[in-house]
């Protein structure tokens, strides 16, 4: 059995996993590089991250939300996934919302935030779930681009069991060049399953946690055990 994933992930974390019975082949589909540009005062504006690359970026250049909670212009820091928490985290930020994607976070600011004004730092092919929908029920929302996402579009020639994506951008690249039919799909979240459904009729394995280690016990649960 051979399985694809389209990301590079520690070959030692794979292997302890997943176990040394299976063939694993690790593939970049996208390429993404940080954008300079000067911090400016984020008084009043509650923060947005969806992704790791966004909060890199965003401390990377020079950007210091206030985080004292009792201050009257404190930055309520919203983030999409565990992985993200942890990078917030890593620059000594803590995180007032965490949610297991864009679609719950959405609707979880439409419900109790409306009074709140937004930035999202993010990369250029951010998901467009929050740019659509939360301008409808008009709360102050804007993009910072702070990372561009690049979609490579590589040829794959090997067959693969199974192909592991890990974001709607990984899926187009991977798309473009490649079908997505008569294999096994598997998807780290729902929004990437969404788009993976654009490309292919092939029911998507989708992990419940959007965490690598929910991945990890998918994959052992539908393929390993199953084998």
């Amino acid at each position: 059995m051979k399985i694809l994933f389209t990301k590079n992930i520690d070959r030692t974390i794979i292997s302890k996993e997943l176990g040394d019975d299976i063939a694993v082949d690790c593939i970049e589909v996208i390429k993404t590089t940080p954008v300079q540009i000067h911090p400016f005062d984020l008084k009043d504006y509650s923060i947005i991250f969806t992704s790791v690359n966004g909060v890199d970026s965003f401390f990377r250049n020079g950007f210091r939300p206030d985080k004292d909670f009792t201050a009257k212009n404190y930055n309520k820091i919203y983030c999409v996934g565990e992985k993200t928490k942890k990078a917030v985290r890593k620059y000594g930020f803590g995180t007032f919302k965490v949610l297991k994607n864009a679609d719950t976070l959405s609707k979880f600011i439409t419900a109790k935030c409306q009074h709140e004004r937004f930035l999202h730092f993010c990369g250029n092919l951010a998901i467009s779930v929050l740019d659509n929908d939360l301008p409808l029920q008009n709360i102050k929302y804007k993009k910072v681009i702070v990372y561009n996402t690049e979609e490579i579009n590589p040829v794959i020639t090997e067959k693969y069991h199974a192909v592991v994506f890990f974001s709607p951008s990984g899926v187009r690249s991977f798309a473009k060049q490649n079908s997505l039919e008569n294999i096994t799909l598997i998807s780290i979240g729902e929004t990437t399953s969404r788009e993976i459904r654009k490309h292919s009729s092939v029911p998507v394995l989708t992990a419940e946690g959007n965490t690598l280690l929910s991945l990890f016990k998918l994959i052992r649960k539908e393929i390993l055990n199953k084998n």
